[in-house]
């Protein structure tokens, strides 16, 4: 029986290998150049785990040799341990929930402690997520946007999707034009049906040299593709590249639910570095952007004030600094 195609994180990751390796042995003059793997949100599953295989790669002296220096990931996704018990104390922190709320949940869930759930401790959480559910889960402070919101694109996400995979699971046609005029300032999500538009544009198609007739439709992303999420954490990897000497940059967006940075916090704890330069404010143009600390073995974690699930969606010119700042050496 033929099967069709089928993906996964361990297949993502082989494909990225696989694709570095055409691109460099095409374009050998820029093997020399430093080299980061980077990427946001679920890319914290991909991202540390291609690092660790070309670090292991360089280790036993496979072709080509890439000039690796060092990845950065942004919320990533990496250990539902970690990621989903911190949903709550950040919601708390964000005046999203009551104290009552949370000091039930605290003392029905074990201090947070999800791995045994009793049918308290399910009630706790059922409640509090009724009472955020209308919340955007990528920037808490951004309208929550539905298929009302949405209306003359047709969308029907469920409730309070994250916005990106709301926009991923449209069906995009020929007659799904938007034009800048009727964007909503109201909804972010709005803005990312342009890529469909001018991905399936015959202009833009002609400008990029694909051949009319030969490529289908193009979507952001398809979910009818089976998928295997068989990289349940990357905590190992994360302790894999940061140990053999390779720098690493953790940044979360403040105001993200998706993956909330504290999180993030507990998962670069667990990993038991010691702590280089405490806690402190970092700026651009005179101005707090976010706080960071570094830890030995290289690694930097900082938080992008204002910032969402995709902190460089959210604050441009304050991550873009971060980056600057981090690949040349600097403090931030």
């Amino acid at each position: 029986m033929d099967q069709g195609y089928q993906s996964s994180d361990t297949k993502a990751v082989k494909q990225i290998l696989i694709f570095l390796k055409k691109w460099f042995d095409e374009h050998p003059e820029f093997l020399s150049n430093p080299l980061y793997i980077a990427g946001d949100s679920y890319s914290g599953k991909i991202v540390p785990t291609v690092t660790s295989e070309i670090a292991i790669g360089k280790q036993v002296g496979s072709e080509p040799n890439y000039n690796l220096k060092g990845y950065l990931v942004g919320n990533p996704v990496t250990d539902p341990f970690f990621d989903k018990p911190s949903k709550i104390p950040f919601s708390h922190g964000m005046g999203l929930i009551s104290d009552e709320m949370y000091e039930a949940y605290m003392k029905r869930c074990n201090a947070g402690d999800n791995s045994r759930q009793s049918i308290e401790c399910t009630n706790s959480i059922d409640a509090i997520d009724e009472c955020i559910k209308d919340i955007c889960s990528n920037h808490v402070l951004e309208p929550l946007c539905t298929d009302d919101s949405i209306h003359h694109h047709k969308l029907k996400p469920k409730l309070n999707l994250g916005a990106r995979e709301m926009l991923q699971r449209q069906e995009y046609n020929a007659d799904t034009e938007i034009r800048l005029s009727e964007i909503s300032s109201q909804c972010r999500a709005e803005g990312y049906i342009m890529s469909g538009t001018w991905a399936n544009n015959d202009k833009v198609r002609e400008a990029l040299g694909i051949r009319k007739g030969t490529v289908p439709l193009w979507s952001r992303c398809d979910f009818d593709i089976p998928y295997t999420f068989d990289i349940p954490s990357t905590v190992k990897y994360h302790l894999d590249v940061t140990t053999r000497g390779y720098r690493s940059l953790v940044y979360s967006g403040d105001h993200d639910l998706v993956v909330p940075f504290i999180g993030t916090q507990a998962w670069i704890k667990s990993l038991n570095f010691s702590v280089v330069d405490e806690w402190r404010p970092w700026f651009v143009d005179g101005q707090v952007a976010g706080f960071t600390r570094s830890y030995s073995n290289n690694l930097t974690f900082a938080t992008v004030k204002g910032g969402g699930h995709t902190a460089p969606e959210y604050m441009p010119r304050q991550c873009f600094a971060m980056f600057e700042r981090w690949v040349s050496g600097d403090p931030l």
